[in-house]
């Protein structure tokens, strides 16, 4: 009856509850904050390292400016090219032709089609007997 999501925020604000009450843990709290937020950053900065090994100057620009834009589809694209890195399938720098048509294909598979459908209610007024 009761949904994961709601049990999940019912937890976080009794742990926040019992931080608040419980000086002594709020402060190993906040440094393990700290610690999870340096993780984030090291992890962020080895992401960039990669992009920057993988792709040419244009391309990266061209990756920023659609991240201003569309920061999830960044965010895939980069992930798709960083596990292609791994996986050996990249052995040159992705140029910025290269990169466009990468984009094009994912456009082609993810590209959502709009159907609107008009259902027109008939009222017992409008019907002529």
């Amino acid at each position: 009856m009761d949904d994961p999501e709601l049990e999940s925020i019912r937890q976080r604000r009794l742990q926040e509850l019992m931080g608040q009450r419980g000086g002594g843990g709020h402060s190993q709290n906040k440094e393990q904050q700290q610690a999870q937020e340096e993780q984030k950053r090291e992890a962020e900065e080895r992401r960039q390292m990669m992009l920057a090994r993988i792709l040419s100057t244009e391309a990266r620009e061209r990756l920023s400016r659609i991240a201003l834009v569309k920061p999830e589809k960044a965010r895939g694209v980069e992930d798709l090219l960083l596990r292609s890195a791994q996986m050996g399938q990249i052995a040159e720098k992705v140029s910025e032709d290269r990169l466009i048509v990468l984009l094009e294909q994912i456009n082609e598979q993810t590209q959502k089609t709009t159907k609107v459908t008009i259902q027109r209610r008939r009222s017992v007024l409008d019907e002529d007997d």
